[in-house]
């Protein structure tokens, strides 16, 4: 070791001026491999690529430059030596200090490590207490967090158990949305968020299955409904007509009554009526369709598939099924017309369907539309229709279709009241008014037939006054002349008169009925009523009329009666439309008022009997006639006329005297009875004349003897002696004799045998026996000629006999020449 004189540095080694530019480039070279920061390689490439030898002197340099480097360094080292020497000898009297300190503190680290031991123990009990605290803690904090979830799903659990449904959604989604994300990381958690979906599942099973009880449920309580609905209506109808009579007015009101907590308008002035029938109204409470159905299952069900966003499917199924529904309402029974009561339940079913679907319409939001329920409705309102049309068809019964008149009156107002239109229902009624009055058109055929059976067609008897007040009182009879007769005494009219007078006021009674509740003014009424009471006449009591007349055992009789009858009823035609008048206080003078036909119904009628009367004395001729028995080939008469016409005459005579009973208080009367009798009594004679003219011209009868010529004309002189003996009053001069003329002239020509005047004045008008046709001559004249052939076997021998024979036969040609030249005329 050199002393710590520190050695003055070397000097350097002159270098040769010729290299001076080399150590200066070899310096930057020696720079740049002494930095830390050049890369070596680089700085070689440059020392190499440089000019040639370079390497040499490099290396030159490089050694040079190394002993430089030594130099300072052993100049460093003497520099510190001594410095480096004391400190040796100063850390080596340390080194005793330091092994005891490494005793001592080695010892201390025994008696530490002995003295932590129980510390670290307790260190480690309480690590282990602090682990376990925190453990706790960190457990309360996630069991805080769980208790929430699990009592909302132990909430959830109760309301399935107590079928709250909706609210268990609700807990549902909080569980989903607020608590069951806080504590995803649990299984537990997990397996209550996958049986979520399940639950949803089974609420919506639930719900439906509860729907499908309440549309089960509504089917039966429909009935009450509806019925409740209609009887309120009725009610309301009820006070409505006393209201309106009140205020003789005919406006329409819509009830008051509720079904759904929801009151119709009502009209003006109901309220301050209302309170005098407050008591009769207050006796049964108005229900409500809640009080009748409970409505919970629908709200639920659509609350619980809109939660779930599946309502549009609850809607389509919902009205689906109300839908099929209604088709299985609207479908009636099949013996539906048989009673009013088939009817009405049937109109129940309707109000209460359509009651409960205004009810859901108004407490849903959606569920229903009105352009649902107004097609529903259509649909319905085509089917009822249909339904009413046919099944009224089959009603015969004018009581039925009355009461089927008025539930349809009061199952419209009932609907009308919701807002459901009900114009068709009302256009249908007319139609079934139409049928109702041929249902009263025919139960008063029997009712006119029973008093034309019963009827004695005789003139009312009347003993006392009090008779006679209950004859006026049921018909408008009035006779001045008979009022001023005493007791007892007979009216003209037989019992039906009054009779029928009063059930034709029945029948407008009746008819009024049903016009009544149409909501139609009363000139409509004034104008149905005498339309209806125009076919009653026209066409039921005229009809019964016709077949009365032409039964075979009225006789001429009772054929005057009717005629008597007839004319009493024509007259009584202005009190019946009078009696219309004070019903409906329609002037008769008002333009389009209808006016009876009673008139032409009964001068029909009347008609119809004189033709009938007409018809049965000729049928009676005709009996009397083929009583006769002549013998004609007799060779002379009897000197007095046959039996049978004899009693025919008397029977005339009997018969015409009847006539005197026709009606002849007024100059119509008279006229009428004259005519009657004048046309009866002509017909007779004009009958049995052409029946006498028959008899003589027979085509079976071959031969005529002139003794039978002679007893015919007995006849004929007492058919004429009747004629002229006036039996019908009103004849002016021999006008009923004119009905025998033909035959007149006929027998004077072959009982004079003038022949040759009949001839010479055939075609004159003032000729004899102008009425004698040559074809009819000729017959009767054939069969004589026969006669005379067979009657005188010598007749050529008598000179006289033979002239007459030649006589016959010249007439018999000429005659036949007249009847050639007729027909070639003709």
């Amino acid at each position: 070791m050199s002393s710590g004189r520190a050695e003055k540095p070397l000097p350097d080694i002159p270098e040769e001026d010729g290299s001076r530019d080399d150590e200066k480039g070899f310096g930057n070279v020696f720079a740049e491999l002494e930095s830390v920061d050049l890369s070596l390689g680089t700085t070689l490439r440059s020392v190499y690529d440089d000019q040639p030898n370079a390497h040499k002197r490099f290396m030159e340099k490089l050694e040079v430059r190394i002993r430089n480097h030594d130099r300072e360094i052993e100049k460093m080292c003497n520099f510190h030596h001594q410095g480096f020497v004391d400190a040796i000898t100063e850390l080596l009297k340390v080194r005793a200090d330091a092994e005891k300190l490494m005793g001592q503190v080695t010892d201390t680290n025994r008696r530490l490590q002995d003295a932590g031991r129980e510390v670290t123990a307790q260190t480690e009990e309480v690590i282990r207490c602090r682990i376990q605290q925190r453990n706790m803690t960190t457990t309360v904090e996630r069991l805080q967090l769980c208790i929430p979830v699990l009592e909302m799903y132990s909430k959830l659990k109760e309301q399935l158990q107590s079928k709250r449904h909706y609210a268990a959604l609700k807990t549902m989604e909080q569980l989903e949305k607020v608590f069951i994300p806080r504590v995803s990381r649990y299984r537990f958690c997990q397996i209550m968020a996958d049986n979520l979906p399940k639950l949803r599942e089974d609420i919506k099973d639930i719900s439906m299955s509860d729907l499908k009880d309440f549309l089960e449920s509504i089917r039966k309580h429909s009935d009450k409904i509806g019925e409740t609905a209609m009887k309120q209506a009725q009610q309301h109808r009820t006070f409505n007509s006393v209201v309106q009579k009140q205020d003789s007015g005919m406006g329409y009101t819509k009830p008051v009554y509720s079904l759904n907590g929801r009151t119709p308008t009502q009209h003006n002035g109901l309220a301050a009526a209302e309170e005098g029938v407050e008591d009769d109204q207050s006796e049964e409470e108005v229900l409500t369709a809640q009080d009748l159905v409970d409505f919970s299952p629908v709200y639920r069900c659509l609350h619980i598939y809109t939660v779930l966003g599946d309502r549009e499917t609850f809607e389509n199924y919902y009205r689906k099924q109300r839908k099929k529904q209604a088709r299985l309402v609207l479908q009636p029974q099949s013996n539906m017309h048989e009673t009013v009561e088939g009817y009405r339940r049937y109109f129940n079913q309707i109000v209460g369907f359509f009651l409960v679907e205004d009810h859901v319409l108004h407490s849903t939001q959606g569920l229903l539309t009105r352009a649902f329920t107004d097609e529903l409705w259509n649909m319905a309102l085509s089917k009822i229709t249909a339904v009413l049309r046919t099944h009224s068809s089959y009603c015969s019964d004018p009581d039925l279709v009355l009461e089927l008149k008025n539930l349809i009156v009061i199952f419209a107002d009932t609907l009308q009241g919701y807002g459901y239109p009900v114009n068709r229902l009302f256009d249908l009624l007319y139609e079934i008014r139409d049928q109702y009055n041929e249902t009263l058109l025919k139960k008063w055929v029997l009712v006119f037939r029973e008093i034309f059976e019963l009827d004695n067609y005789s003139p009312i008897p009347v003993e006392t006054e009090e008779d006679y007040k209950s004859v006026i009182s049921r018909f408008p009879f009035h006779d001045a002349e008979i009022e001023k007769q005493d007791f007892p005494k007979k009216l003209p009219m037989s019992q039906s008169v009054p009779q029928i007078y009063v059930q034709v006021k029945e029948f407008i009674y009746a008819s009024l009925k049903f016009s009544e509740s149409l909501h139609r003014s009363w000139t409509e009424i004034d104008d149905m009523l005498r339309k209806s009471t125009n076919l009653l006449l026209t066409r039921t009591l005229s009809g019964c009329l016709q077949n009365l007349i032409k039964k075979p055992h009225i006789g001429l009789t009772e054929l005057v009666q009717i005629i008597i009858n007839t004319t009493h009823l024509e007259q009584a035609c202005k009190y019946l439309e009078d009696f219309i008048t004070n019903i409906t206080n329609v002037s008769p003078e008002t333009v389009h008022t209808t006016r009876l036909y009673g008139l032409s119904t009964f001068k029909d009628a009347r008609h119809a009997a004189e033709g009938e009367i007409y018809t049965k004395l000729n049928q009676k001729i005709d009996e009397f006639i083929q009583l006769a028995d002549y013998d004609w080939g007799m060779p002379e008469s009897d000197g007095q006329a046959s039996g049978y016409l004899m009693d025919l005459i008397n029977f005339l005579r009997s018969t015409f005297q009847v006539f005197t009973h026709l009606p002849n208080n007024c100059n119509d009367h008279a006229a009428m009875s004259g005519k009657v009798a004048q046309t009866a009594c002509m017909s007779a004679c004009k009958h049995l004349s052409t029946s006498l003219m028959q008899m003589l011209l027979d085509c079976e009868l071959k031969q005529i003897s002139m003794g039978a010529v002679q007893q015919f004309n007995l006849d004929v002189i007492q058919c004429e002696l009747f004629a002229s003996s006036e039996p019908v009053p009103g004849f002016q001069g021999d006008t009923l004799q004119l009905a025998f003329i033909d035959l007149r002239q006929l027998l004077d020509l072959f009982m004079v045998w003038d022949w040759s005047t009949y001839l010479a004045d055939y075609g004159q008008p003032t000729s004899k026996y102008l009425r004698v046709n040559p074809s009819t001559a000729l017959a009767l004249l054939e069969k004589m000629k026969d006669t005379s052939k067979k009657n005188n076997i010598f007749s050529q021998f008598r000179k006289n006999d033979r002239d007459k024979q030649k006589l016959i036969e010249t007439v018999v040609k000429q005659l036949r020449s007249l009847v050639n030249g007729m027909s070639q005329h003709s």
